[in-house]
């Protein structure tokens, strides 16, 4: 959950007036770490540090359809991805993960 800047600001200005951490935690129904957290930073951050990586349908699908028998974790090494992130693109496309029994 986020609060305002003018409740940080607020919650902030109380410890500066002499209140204790105890009593902000208790007054403002607070997390310790929450209030010292808003010390360091009392702006919440607007952006994430790194750009979420969405694995492409359609190299995907041209993936398996070239490599049918390949494991997760090939899959992932040769996309520059993690197994998991295989894993939930697969899901999401509805490809099951078993093996083609023609292909051995």
């Amino acid at each position: 959950m986020t609060y305002s800047l003018d409740f940080r600001k607020q919650v902030l200005k109380s410890l500066d007036d002499g209140m204790t951490y105890a009593q902000a935690v208790e007054f403002y129904d607070l997390s310790p770490t929450t209030i010292q957290n808003w010390k360091r930073r009392v702006h919440s951050k607007a952006t994430r540090q790194t750009k979420p990586h969405k694995i492409m349908d359609d190299v995907l699908l041209t993936d398996v359809k070239e490599h049918p028998d390949d494991y997760q974790y090939e899959r992932a090494r040769r996309l520059n991805c993690s197994k998991t992130g295989i894993y939930h693109a697969l899901k999401r496309l509805k490809i099951s993960k078993k093996k083609d029994p023609r292909a051995s």
